[in-house]
């Protein structure tokens, strides 16, 4: 009988991953350059958004930014607040006016 509950504990394990092409696609969609997925990822857009309300476009000060995890050069990233300009055009113009309003607020 233990033998049963264990076979029985096995089958369970396997009829987790019912249906592997499904799981095999979204693998493949993962291991994809993420220019063909239409958003940005949270982490390039909070990144994006970080270095444009500390400075402005100042791409040389962003740069040398401790949160420059990538280690991005001035033009890439210029590069990444272009392609979240293209991506979320509302967005970026109301997070900008927002900044500025701020600034305003402050002063």
């Amino acid at each position: 009988q233990g033998m049963e509950t264990e076979s029985n504990g096995q089958d369970q394990g396997q009829k987790l991953v019912r249906k592997p092409y499904v799981l095999n696609e979204m693998e493949y969609e993962a291991s994809l350059p993420e220019k063909k997925s239409n958003t940005l990822s949270r982490d390039l857009i909070d990144y994006v958004r970080y270095m444009i309300q500390n400075h402005g476009e100042n791409y040389k000060e962003m740069a040398r930014d401790e949160k420059n995890y990538y280690q991005d050069t001035p033009k890439q990233i210029k590069r990444k607040i272009n392609v979240y300009k293209n991506f979320y055009p509302e967005e970026y113009k109301d997070f900008v006016a927002s900044l500025k309003q701020e600034k305003m607020e402050v002063q």
